[in-house]
């Protein structure tokens, strides 16, 4: 079934969504975006005008082009400093992998919370072309590490030849940063085609039904990040 395309009152719902999110860790963003915008506009203007062409069209089309590249600046400087935000904002909360997982496009198959333990421990899987990506995070690197071994032996069991791979999120020694997490997924060597995720999906989803429902952490999984990659697809 097919997701209906987003509306243009639904985009600029979400754009302003995303305004008042970042704008709370990063209070200037407004007048960096102007300013960007202005700048952008301006060198746009100033290219147009150099083009062949006099009168009313070359007027026309130096405006409209100061317009595009504005507007095109602003978007670009505006999803980066929104990223950022968002990244802030989320570090430190439980389960705030989950949300920066989300930014990863097609293709992929995030299931945040295969994993729980009582100190608020985690493991959130990734499927996709490096096979299964194991990502763990917590307040203790041992625990997070010895949970991330018990997924891996569950997961082994129903994928024995499928890759593993186990990655834990944070700021300390041999930890990924959570701006860097998506990223360092998607570098992954890739050993799985994309016929071969249907088989791999299905059998890890008989791995979930043993599980039964599992205990989420408190407080809400962060997902702000969502917004923000529908906005990217342009959907």
């Amino acid at each position: 079934m097919s997701t209906p395309a987003s509306t243009p009152s639904s985009r600029r719902a979400q754009i302003m969504q995303t305004y008042t999110m970042a704008k709370r860790s990063d209070p200037r963003l407004g007048w960096i975006v102007l300013g960007v915008f202005l700048l952008g506009a301006a060198a746009g203007f100033g290219l147009m005008w150099l083009l062949p062409g006099s009168g009313w069209l070359g007027w026309v089309f130096s405006i409209v082009g100061a317009l595009l590249i504005g507007a095109l600046c602003a978007l670009l400087v505006f999803g980066r400093r929104a990223q950022k935000a968002a990244y802030t904002q989320m570090e430190g909360q439980p389960a705030a992998a989950a949300g920066a997982l989300q930014m990863l496009r097609r293709g992929w198959k995030v299931d945040p919370v295969v994993g729980f333990t009582k100190q608020q421990d985690v493991v959130h899987r990734v499927v996709g072309p490096p096979g299964i990506v194991l990502v763990g995070e917590g307040t203790s690197p041992s625990r997070v590490k010895q949970l991330l071994a018990t997924e891996r032996r569950k997961h082994e069991r129903v994928a024995y030849e499928v890759q593993i791979h186990e990655i834990v999120a944070g700021r300390g020694e041999g930890e990924i940063p959570l701006p860097k997490l998506v990223r360092h997924v998607q570098k992954l060597k890739r050993s799985v085609k994309p016929a071969e995720m249907t088989d791999i999906l299905q059998r890890l989803k008989a791995l979930d039904a043993q599980r039964g429902k599992l205990p989420l952490p408190k407080g809400p999984i962060p997902t702000s990040m969502k917004g923000m990659r529908s906005q990217q697809r342009g959907r």
